[in-house]
Order: structure tokens, then C-alpha cells, then sequence
């Protein structure tokens, strides 16, 4: 009987890295051969520390889940460090992974690498051919720096030394383990907290930025963790056939979309608030749309299977735990 291949988790406290974690064990994937280390372990912006530590665990495979992320206000806030750390992240994990014979990795974007004003739904394909939204912009230039840092190790030591080096490309995403900062979270968590205090203090209205018209696709964060594994373990042929060595990136959706109306309907739902929710037009809507064209990984066999109702209502179980 083979031994389990033993795999680092690179950001295995964020929302991602914690599900992909709780994937593998669920699966039967031994814990003993998953490897995990805290930002205060092991500093990934540190080349030196990634090499030593590559050098001494020498793990098969390698899920890079760990960044820099946040919001729009951080976003605006630190662009130099969401430019910088992003980068240094990625090109330390990814080189160490190489010179320690690391065969397979799996690297994790964001759907904001496409244009501002790409078509819908989004196709990988849409990849630098346009501006990008100038809010995150840095964090999406170190993205797109990814996913082309592993495709050109493909490029040159593919056939030579058996790397598959590969990248998904999520859309939103939300569950346990998301970020509930004020400032700093996204859309759901948000609303989640906004509609509990209102419950909680019995206000009769609350007020959510913008028309409520823009269009928003969110995948529950379990779904993400079984598209990783799913798109790491896939046959090496039958991925480059559904790929190109230039255009390799896989988008990880639901396929689906809802108005940021329905959505904070939904989360006013799944909380109890039985107050109004108010539309304050006077502030910015952002991008009328995004959504994800999922079909290339819908053809290599992987589907999402969670919906917003069950979704919304784990991810307010997570909230509540934390906060009682």
C-alpha cells in the first residue's frame, strides 16, 4: 500500500487553507502527513526561512492558500504591501517547492485578476486584456504574477522534471472562518454582523450602500476546498486537455448569481431580522456584475453543491460561535 503523499498547507488559518485542511481529513487523508505552520512559525515573505523549511519537511505537494488579503478599504490603505508580501509569497513557496522536488502544487488567485469591465460571465480567457479595478489593483498584479510564475515552471521543467504546477481562480467566497473586521471584510460577513446587531438591538430598518441592482456570485467555502482537490488530483493529461501551458488557470464558481437586494434579503433571512432593509442610492455601487464562467472545471468533472439558504445559514452558525 503507497504512503499518502504529505502536503503542506500554506495558509491553513485563513478561510481557505482551513477548509482545504478539513477536506483532506474528512477524506481520509492522514493528519500526520498534512503539514501546517502559523504566520509566527514561519514568515513566507522570508526566503531564507521558506528554504530551510522546505529543505528539512521536503513535503509531495503544496496547496499555496496563504496571502496577504482584505477589503477595499485595506486595499486602498496598503497597496504597497498587498503588492510586496503578495509577491515575495508566492515566489519564495513556489521556487522553494521546485529546488525541494515538489511535483505538484496548487496555487489560489482571485476572480479580481480579470478586467474592470470584462464580459459576463467571466472566461479565463479574459486575462489581461484590459484595465484592471484600480482599488486592488496591486493585489491582483501579484495574482496574475502567480499564475504565470507557475506556468513558466511548467514551461521549462514540465517535461524535464515532472512539475504540474497549477492555479484556480475563486469567486467570492464565504463560511466558517471568514473575516468579521468592520473595516475590513467583505459582503456577506458584513451583512451577517450588520442584521445580527440590528436584531439584536431592535432597530427597525438598515440601511445597505448603493441600489441593491449589482450582480455578485458567492461559493460556500467548503465547495472552494473540494474544487482544490478535485483540480489537484486530476490526471496531468487530462487537465492539459482542457488547458492551455499560457492559459492554465481554472475559475472555481458556482455559476450563479443574485442582486446584492436579494442577497441582503437572504442574510436578513437566515438571522431573524424581521425589520426594513433600506437602499442608500447616494452611495457607489461598484461593478454592475461579476460573475464566473465555470464550465472548464464543470468539464473536468466538479460541481458545486452548497446553496446560499444552507450556506448562509452555516456561515451564521460560525458568526454566532465566535461571538457568544
Amino acid at each position: 500500500m503507497s504512503t499518502p503523499p504529505k502536503i503542506y498547507v500554506a495558509g491553513h488559518q485563513g478561510m481557505v487553507g482551513s477548509a482545504i485542511v478539513r477536506h483532506l481529513l474528512a477524506h481520509g487523508h492522514p493528519a500526520v502527513r498534512i503539514v501546517t505552520r502559523t504566520h509566527a512559525e514561519l514568515d513566507l515573505t522570508d526566503q531564507a526561512v521558506v528554504r530551510q523549511f522546505f529543505d528539512a519537511e521536503k513535503p509531495d505537494q503544496v496547496y499555496l492558500a496563504a496571502a496577504k488579503v482584505g477589503g477595499i478599504h485595506a486595499n486602498n490603505t496598503y497597496p504597497a504591501e498587498f503588492l510586496y508580501d503578495n509577491l515575495m509569497i508566492q515566489a519564495n513557496v513556489i521556487n522553494a517547492a521546485f529546488r525541494n522536488g515538489v511535483k505538484k502544487l496548487l496555487f489560489l488567485g482571485s476572480s479580481c485578476i480579470y478586467p474592470k469591465l470584462a464580459p459576463q460571465p467571466m472566461r479565463e480567457d479574459a486575462l489581461l486584456t484590459g484595465v484592471l479595478e484600480p482599488t486592488n489593483e496591486p493585489y491582483a498584479l501579484a495574482k496574475i504574477a502567480g499564475i504565470k510564475l507557475c506556468e513558466s515552471y511548467n514551461r521549462q521543467y514540465g517535461e524535464s522534471q515532472g512539475i504540474d504546477y497549477r492555479s484556480v481562480m475563486p469567486t467570492n467566497l464565504y463560511g466558517p472562518g471568514d473575516n468579521y473586521h468592520p473595516e475590513n471584510s467583505h459582503v456577506i460577513p458584513a451583512l451577517i454582523s450588520r442584521f445580527h446587531e440590528a436584531k439584536a438591538h431592535g432597530a427597525t430598518s438598515v440601511a445597505i450602500w448603493g441600489t441593491g441592482t449589482p450582480r455578485r456570485e458567492f461559493l460556500y467555502i467548503d465547495d472552494m476546498a473540494a474544487a482544490c482537490v478535485h483540480v489537484m488530483n486530476l490526471n496531468k493529461a487530462t487537465y492539459a486537455a482542457h488547458t492551455h501551458p499560457m492559459l492554465s488557470h481554472i475559475n472555481v464558481g458556482c455559476g450563479q448569481d443574485l442582486t446584492i437586494r436579494e442577497l441582503a434579503e437572504a442574510v436578513g433571512k437566515t438571522v431573524g431580522y424581521r425589520g426594513k432593509i433600506v437602499l442608500d442610492p447616494s452611495k457607489p455601487d461598484g461593478t454592475p456584475r461579476k460573475l464566473m464562467d465555470s464550465s472548464r472545471l464543470n468539464a473536468l468533472g466538479w460541481q458545486a453543491k452548497v446553496g446560499m439558504e444552507k450556506g448562509l445559514a452555516l456561515a451564521y452558525q460560525d458568526f454566532l460561535s465566535r461571538t457568544q
